[in-house]
């Protein structure tokens, strides 16, 4: 199998530098025409692409301003007629201990991270939607996923990224538009100076694009998260435990903090398939109960 993106558009945002601009470059080369989204450095990855043969435009949109993000996507419509692929990398860092974090900074990472993906994901879901074809690829994080000390804002919104891609995969099922996401580990401008250089060697931006045009292609799962770093790729998974039904007595509280153990075993965890697997799951326990 090669993978292939003749005759797709692609929208990559943040793609002026770091693993933007690798996703940009590397599904250029592969036939897609890309929309090279960024603040300030759109239009040199842009020569890039075009110096290597592809076909690129650029956009310095803020994925923070709706209108601006709605014009990108005409443009890429106006150009070459269809968004089939959008890769919602676009991100900042206000990296402090929520003792001391101010809350413009929490909001100002939720709205670059989160709700930059929410405006790039709106402007494309009912074109996406009238073609029965779309790749949507969020771009989550182990520190949404396991936590990081001092990163609270950045945490809250990559976290919230994977609750909306799991939603947003079952609304667009029936549509062909399968949504998922990346947790890269890279050396970007974003990490500079929070890992040893020898480290930051082995951690190339470009070792992560695999798993993302792998994401974009369509062989492409739904509601994966999968993580990629140095030239190594796992799956994150939400689950959920089998659980223990203790009744609703005066005592359970009691019961619940005596059988912690027994309600946290892993043996026959899940992945449900929609939220509503853990109402299920508690109904027939209760109900096997009596």
């Amino acid at each position: 199998m090669s993978i292939r993106f003749e005759g797709r558009v692609a929208i990559v945002t943040g793609a002026g530098g770091g693993l933007g601009r690798e996703h940009a470059l590397a599904l250029a080369a592969r036939g897609a025409k890309v929309v090279v989204n960024d603040l300030s450095a759109a239009d040199r990855v842009v020569a890039e692409i075009r110096a290597a043969g592809g076909e690129a435009i650029a956009s310095n949109a803020s994925v923070t301003d709706f209108d601006a993000v709605q014009a990108m996507v005409a443009q890429a419509v106006q150009a070459w007629g269809r968004v089939d692929i959008l890769v919602n990398n676009a991100g900042i860092l206000r990296d402090k201990t929520f003792a001391k974090m101010d809350l413009a900074d929490f909001r100002l990472v939720l709205d670059v991270h989160l709700m930059g993906s929410v405006h790039c994901t709106k402007a494309v879901w009912d074109l996406m939607r009238e073609q029965k074809y779309g790749r949507i690829i969020m771009t989550t994080s182990s520190t949404g996923l396991y936590g990081n000390f001092g990163q609270t804002n950045y945490a809250a919104a990559k976290l919230a990224l994977v609750g909306f891609m799991q939603t947003l995969a079952l609304e667009g099922e029936k549509y062909g538009i399968h949504v998922n996401s990346i947790a890269p580990t890279a050396h970007t401008q974003m990490t500079e100076g929070l890992m040893p250089a020898e480290v930051l060697a082995k951690l190339k931006p470009a070792a992560v694009t695999p798993a993302v045009l792998y994401l974009a292609s369509e062989e492409a799962p739904t509601r994966a998260i999968l993580c990629a770093g140095a030239g190594t790729f796992e799956r994150a998974y939400i689950t959920l435990t089998q659980g223990v039904h203790l009744g609703t007595g005066a005592d359970t509280p009691e019961r619940v903090a005596a059988q912690i153990a027994a309600i946290s075993d892993r043996s026959g965890d899940m992945v449900p398939g929609a939220g509503s697997a853990q109402g299920a799951n508690e109904i027939s326990k209760a109900a096997a109960a009596g």
